[in-house]
């Protein structure tokens, strides 16, 4: 079984799509971090996420291993990731590599819980079930902001509130896999829902 789960940032998908891969067994890959391992390696580079040729070398290199750094829940690596995934080269270089994981799923999983911005539409559109999780602008910036203070970063709302809504516009807009619901997606708006409601919620539509 495959699971696709998309969404814009701090809709809750990632905490989704982890707890329902453990509720079911299966193994989970958060295809988000794969784009922000790309662009922190080239801001640790020195280079501009912005620069096509400096992107595409940082994906083709990526070391699985990176996966893990924990730098990768900064905000200046999703700031990064964003400009880096618009790049059609760079997400031809991951593609495959998204596309092995759902195909053959490591420990000897019977599936696969992606989570991303394209996984319904683009990486695996033959996926069982699709679930687009969002929320209100508003609602995600208070999350994210919230989130930030916890672990004891320097946040400021307006800005959080700002980055989101120029994410979504980004995500949105570009040209190669744009963030959408697909046609068959099932949509769940987490504004009001805490995660285990989310949990129950999605639950409902995946088959026994």
């Amino acid at each position: 079984m495959i699971i696709a789960v998309d969404g814009p940032a701090a809709a809750g998908k990632g905490t989704l799509a982890r707890r329902l891969a453990a509720e079911l067994g299966l193994a989970h890959l958060d295809t988000g971090r794969l784009y922000r391992a790309v662009g922190l390696a080239v801001l640790r580079a020195g280079g501009d996420p912005e620069d096509p040729a400096a992107a595409l070398q940082a994906a083709e290199s990526l070391d699985p291993t990176m996966l893990d750094d924990p730098e990768l829940s900064l905000d200046r690596a999703g700031g990064a990731a964003s400009k880096v995934a618009v790049m059609a080269p760079v997400r031809t270089a991951l593609l495959a590599l998204q596309r092995n994981f759902a195909a053959k799923p490591p420990g000897g999983a019977s599936g696969a819980v992606l989570d991303g911005r394209d996984i319904g539409t683009v990486v695996c559109p033959q996926a069982e079930v699709k679930l687009f999780v969002t929320a209100s602008a508003q609602a995600r910036a208070k999350r994210r902001h919230k989130e930030l203070l916890g672990r004891g970063e320097a946040s400021i709302y307006a800005r959080v509130l700002a980055d989101i809504r120029e994410r979504d516009r980004r995500d949105s807009t570009r040209a190669i896999a744009p963030l959408k619901p697909a046609a068959d997606a099932i949509l769940i708006d987490t504004t009001t829902m805490d995660a285990d409601a989310v949990l129950a919620a999605a639950l409902e539509h995946i088959p026994k």
